[in-house]
């Protein structure tokens, strides 16, 4: 379980605070979807998760132990991070890969790393991949490849930047689908963000609404209210029934 308790965070100690008292709890094998506009702190609360940057006050629990006293290699082990915008180089999806392990082997890889490499291209299905450029791949493929990544590390928590943000419909449900199978077979946590609503209330089980640096609202689908959905996103809408699903449109869509 990972806790995040009163986390508060500014780039500067002249400069407005980026988080503000920030409070968020998520279970093992959870999947929480963090919703709100542009520049409202969700990216800047992944990069304290992580380590990449430092807060203010508050603390970040995972099954009690505070984080933030590990070694950036320890927190590797805990916590995978899958940005939005990922550059490979001139690497092949073997090597990129493998790059997670870092964290285990330091400076030369062994067998035991190259061992889990082979193990997680045939879970995800990418080991008639293994010998090509990333750069070559399709969007779809790519962010598979950045899931495995993060996989190589053993996480027990993977967060992931509008992981579906540049794909095609069919590469958004495949993304979908692989990190459900993480949270269900190996009761993996996850936290991502993501812009579309409906996408969300097909991912998550959990919510958070973000606002201004704050948490303003948390729960699972029935927190989707049209009053909730005026104030993180300023925008009218209407939420309908579809075979038992939740399904939110926007004015312009039902007008």
């Amino acid at each position: 379980m990972i806790e995040v308790k009163d986390l508060c965070f500014s780039y500067s100690s002249r400069s407005k605070p980026v988080l503000n008292s920030v409070n968020l709890t998520l279970s093992n094998g959870e999947i929480g979807i963090l919703l709100g506009r542009n520049g409202c702190g969700k990216t800047t609360l992944f990069k304290n998760i992580i380590g990449l940057e430092k807060s203010l006050s508050g603390d970040i629990l995972f099954d009690g132990i505070n984080i933030s006293k590990l070694s950036r290699k320890e927190r590797a082990r805990l916590i995978a991070y899958v940005p939005q915008h990922i550059h490979f180089g001139e690497l092949t999806v073997f090597e990129s890969v493998l790059m997670g392990r870092v964290s285990y082997f330091g400076i030369r890889a062994g067998a035991e790393d190259f061992a889990a490499v082979d193990t997680i291209l045939s879970e995800m299905q990418l080991e008639d991949y293994a010998a090509r450029n990333v750069e070559k791949l399709s969007g779809g493929e790519k962010q598979k490849v950045a899931i495995a990544r993060a996989l190589a590390q053993n996480p027990r928590m993977l967060i992931f930047d509008e992981p579906t943000g540049n794909l095609d419909i069919a590469s958004e449900e495949l993304i979908i689908d692989e990190v459900k199978k993480l949270a269900k077979e190996k009761n993996i946590t996850i936290l991502c963000s993501l812009h579309d609503l409906n996408r969300a209330l097909c991912f998550g089980n959990k919510f958070f609404f973000m606002k201004d640096g704050e948490i303003k609202y948390s729960g699972d689908k029935e927190s989707f209210t049209l009053e909730t959905i005026r104030d993180i996103f300023g925008i009218s809408a209407k939420i309908i029934d579809i075979d038992g699903q939740k399904v939110i449109l926007g004015r312009k869509n039902y007008e």
